[in-house]
């Protein structure tokens, strides 16, 4: 077998358990909480054509994610390891599929979803700093019809330097970035909290807004509308798994694991319903419809030309607690998949002082500003969220598998309802993947894609691993 370079395990720094319970629950929420509930209400609304029918997919979409999220928390107190998702994959399916996963989270989903969380942040700057979106350079095309091939704005530029930024920060240590995560959450929790209250008590609406509706998108029935306005609260909900990922590094795993997991969803279910409640308080279906910012609009009924403002600094906040947090856990699947020897060993160095995998973070870095460069990552990332869902559905399968494979494995917590929750999970996230690949198909066929590109990379680097060159 092939010794990686780098530490081997008896003589690996391990990683600081420095995430307590509050950090643990606001990586939970901060990583969920991001720009989507600033903008996908009104894309829902278009959708569905009513405000109640957008609550009642925000309900139908909180309590999916929440089955999910509660599989999880059986396997994050079970298995309380960093990589999270990969290591609940290798353990019930082997460590192929274990591969699979890191290979699409890290070379393109994780990555990607950093360079859009990223953008987000520097395209809501630019309220405030408009030249931002200016060209700093392009390449000419070759016809008029392609006026340029690529272009680099201040939006690109700022977003990978953020990236890098923010990853240097958790180089530095999992405390500092726990606790920039913790006091990140808390401020966005306060501009939502702001925003609801006088939202819902200024008197500036109307319940009966709740009462009319829009015609829908055209040539959208009631389900695929449904289906659609779904994808979009999953999106918005995208992050509950994230804390399984930096499990090696919470205090008590096995009791705050399940506790931060189901807390944290819960906040953020609460949150985005009431957020809901107040723009369509404020907002008459007509008004919610046309527009791409409805938080920005709703602000600016009830506190008038200080509610953009307002709102962008709210936006701001809470896409930069999200990108710390995303890039916190998803630095932790290299860094899982390099342990077991399935990617290159550097990856696997935890850094001398910080105690940090500095190599994995600067890896990732690496990758999502190159996504960031090149513009092209909304799309991408759009494509991705189906590969996910699909080890979303994965993962749940395998409690099914663990509890017959390992029933001898420690678990502090259970999951409630077992099996008829893991069960529905799985069961409506089939429904959910197939319907999604009957409405867009070239969509999921490239995510399905995607995902399969990491067979043959993992029979590539199995040979390599084995060659009798590099077995000393």
């Amino acid at each position: 077998m092939y010794i990686m370079s780098g530490p081997q395990p008896s003589e690996r720094v391990g990683l600081t358990q420095g995430l307590g319970p509050y950090a643990a629950t606001a990586v939970v929420a901060g990583t969920i909480i991001g720009t989507g509930i600033f903008l996908v209400p009104s894309l829902m609304l278009a959708h569905v054509g009513s405000p109640v029918r957008v609550v009642e997919v925000w309900i139908v979409a909180g309590v999916l994610s929440l089955f999910g999220a509660l599989g999880y928390a059986e396997l994050g107190a079970a298995l309380p390891q960093a990589g999270g998702e990969y290591v609940y994959l290798r353990e019930a399916y082997g460590p192929g599929m274990g591969f699979l996963y890191g290979w699409t989270q890290f070379v393109v989903a994780k990555a990607a979803s950093i360079a859009t969380i990223a953008t987000g942040f520097l395209l809501y700057a630019t309220y405030f700093f408009p030249g931002l979106a200016r060209v700093i350079w392009e390449l000419p095309g070759a016809s008029r019809e392609h006026a340029s091939v690529f272009r680099l704005t201040g939006l690109q530029l700022g977003a990978a330097v953020l990236i890098l930024l923010l990853s240097g920060l958790n180089v530095l240590g999992v405390r500092r970035s726990g606790a920039v995560q913790t006091g990140f959450t808390a401020a966005k929790l306060g501009v939502l909290a702001i925003l609801i209250g006088f939202g819902l008590t200024s008197g500036h609406g109307s319940f009966d807004h709740f009462r009319s509706a829009v015609p829908v998108s055209a040539g959208t029935t009631a389900t695929s509308g449904f289906l659609l306005a779904t994808v979009s609260a999953l999106w918005a909900y995208d992050g509950w798994n994230n804390l399984s990922m930096v499990a090696g590094e919470v205090k008590d795993p096995r009791r705050n694991m399940p506790l931060a997991l189901i807390a944290g969803f819960l906040l953020v279910l609460a949150v985005y319903l009431l957020a809901n409640l107040a723009y369509f308080y404020v907002l008459a279906p007509a008004e919610a419809v046309g527009t791409n910012t409805i938080a920005v609009d709703a602000a600016r009924r009830f506190l008038g030309s200080s509610g953009g403002t307002f709102v962008a600094v709210g936006v701001l906040v809470s896409t930069f607690a999200s990108l710390n947090g995303s890039i916190l856990s998803g630095s932790r699947i290299p860094y899982a998949q390099a342990q077991d020897q399935l990617l290159p060993g550097a990856l696997a160095r935890v850094h001398p002082r910080y105690r940090t995998p500095h190599v994995a973070i600067l890896a990732q870095a690496v990758l999502a500003g190159a996504f960031a460069l090149t513009g092209a990552y909304e799309a991408l990332y759009t494509k991705a969220i189906y590969s996910e869902w699909i080890f979303y559905l994965l993962v749940t399968a395998g409690l099914l598998i663990l509890r017959r494979k390992r029933p001898d494995l420690p678990r502090p917590y259970r999951v409630w309802g077992y099996p008829v929750i893991p069960l529905a999970f799985v069961t409506l996230a089939v429904l959910l993947l197939a319907d999604t690949l009957r409405e867009r198909p070239a969509d999921a066929l490239w995510s399905l894609g995607l995902v399969a590109s990491g067979v043959p990379a993992y029979f590539v680097w199995r040979a390599f691993s084995a060659h009798p060159a590099r077995n000393h």
